[in-house]
């Protein structure tokens, strides 16, 4: 049987969120042990240019402002490890977690930030085009900038959908919607919104065959409209996706509250608990509505501030 590790605080996940959480828990002195997770640094790796986060006046890629973000976080004796937790048990007073090759560790308090995952439609061709950075996207407040006087394409029929869509209405000449069915999963005023901009053409019953493109940038796409089987290509230079995202919380589900989708329910609003005491969230696990890196950071401060003064409460 391994060794049974004992800590103050345990960070689960990287990104702003969990690196900032790290940074001030190390300043306190709590001497915070990071597993990383699936994507060390989280969505940001999949983001070339991030504009704007403060403090880049010319901006940063996000791959690289993670690097830095981690370096902050170990410069301060942050013990930050490659791997994953996959089962958790928060049943008693002390936080129980198991990582993928079997350690158990024991710690006094729990920063969740797994954060969450964009959905795409699994298409090779976008995959491609995301991976290159060359015009396929999850996140219209994010890369919306870098298309201005574009044309582009966004697919999705929620809410989030019609907001990015009108977002991207405001900087491209024209964006074309494709939604799968007849009609939007949106709220009726957020897709009255969208049918009353001039800029945004929406093509129901339409589904995404391929992302087209050079091999470097996106070009176009090649959609096929399901009430008549007839296929067509749209030209734009940037694909969006706003097909939703899935929250990485699947493994904190026997114990924390989660929302219908997955999110976790902060159990008092303006700070960071969750229902389980000693157990807080960060970052995009819990945020379904700003999702962006700076916020992150911030819900990270928060967290690592709250489990300071649990700790303190409890006397450690």
């Amino acid at each position: 049987m391994s060794q049974i590790e004992r800590i103050s605080c345990l960070i689960i996940g990287s990104g702003p969120a969990g690196y900032t959480a790290a940074i001030y828990a190390a300043r306190a002195d709590m001497k915070p042990v990071m597993y990383q997770g699936l994507q060390p640094g989280g969505q940001l790796t999949t983001t070339n240019e991030v504009e704007n986060f403060p403090g880049y006046p010319d901006g940063i890629t996000g791959p690289e402002m993670m690097l830095q973000l981690e370096a902050q976080a170990k410069r301060f004796e942050t013990d930050v490890r490659s791997g994953f937790i996959t089962r958790v048990d928060f049943s008693g007073s002390t936080h129980k977690c198991w990582t993928e090759d079997g350690h158990e560790i024991h710690a006094d308090t729990i920063i969740i930030s797994t954060g969450a995952s964009a959905k795409y439609l699994g298409l090779d061709s976008e995959q491609h085009y995301l991976k290159l950075g060359g015009g396929v996207s999850a996140c219209a407040v994010c890369d919306g900038f870098f298309y201005r006087n574009q044309e582009v394409v966004i697919v999705g029929a929620g809410d989030s959908a019609c907001e990015e869509a009108h977002y991207l209405s405001k900087l491209c000449t024209k964006v074309t919607m494709l939604v799968r069915r007849d009609e939007f999963r949106a709220s009726k005023i957020m897709a009255d919104r969208v049918k009353k901009t001039p800029n945004i053409e929406i093509r129901f019953n339409t589904e995404t065959l391929e992302v087209l493109g050079d091999g470097q940038l996106v070009t176009g796409v090649r959609a096929i409209d399901r009430a008549t089987n007839q296929e067509s290509e749209i030209a734009c230079t940037g694909f969006f996706v706003a097909i939703g995202h899935q929250p990485n919380t699947a493994v904190f589900q026997d114990y924390i509250d989660l929302d219908e989708t997955g999110y976790i329910k902060y159990a008092q609003p303006g700070t960071s608990k969750t229902n389980v005491a000693g157990v807080f969230v960060a970052g995009d696990a819990a945020d379904k509505t700003y999702r962006q890196a700076i916020t992150a950071a911030g819900t990270g401060c928060m967290a690592a501030l709250d489990a300071e003064r649990y700790l303190a409460a409890k006397g450690h």
